[in-house]
């Protein structure tokens, strides 16, 4: 009589993956991995790009707010926190003008630069320095500003 747990019979031919099979499944996801890896991060930089060029006009829109209650744009010395709270000097303030109540920084988590007046005869100059952090740069590295186009 045939006991209930006893093994089966294993065929001499076993079912499964070689070697060689599952070495060309991982050379074939490599290279599928290796062109599509660079492109995703190819968009992914161009995203936060947008992202902070997007905040860098909310702030803007914010800072002409600000000028239109108190009746000039936050000094350089009050900053962009002049947004969320109201300096010493400012009389009309209505405020807070940023709606989380924080000045946000950008998308590579660093703070935005400001500045007044601005450069080439503008009131103001507004941008994050990209990537790097650094003045200058290329690519995801390049300055990114409210008045560049």
């Amino acid at each position: 009589m045939k006991s209930q747990f006893s093994k089966p019979c294993l065929s001499t031919q076993q079912r499964g993956f070689s070697l060689i099979e599952l070495m060309i499944v991982l050379v074939i996801l490599g290279l599928i991995a290796g062109i599509v890896g660079p492109q995703a991060m190819k968009y992914l930089g161009k995203g936060k790009t947008q992202s902070s060029k997007v905040q860098i006009e909310n702030i803007s829109a914010a800072l002409d707010m600000y000028r239109l209650e108190v009746g000039s744009y936050p000094t350089s010395a009050d900053g962009l926190k002049a947004l969320v709270t109201a300096p010493s000097s400012a009389r009309g303030w209505n405020g807070p003008y940023l709606k989380k109540g924080e000045v946000p920084k950008d998308a590579w988590n660093n703070e935005y630069q400001y500045k007044r007046p601005g450069s080439n005869s503008q009131p103001y100059d507004l941008l994050s320095f990209g990537a790097d952090g650094a003045a200058g740069g290329e690519g995801d590295d390049a300055d990114i500003s409210l008045w560049q186009k």
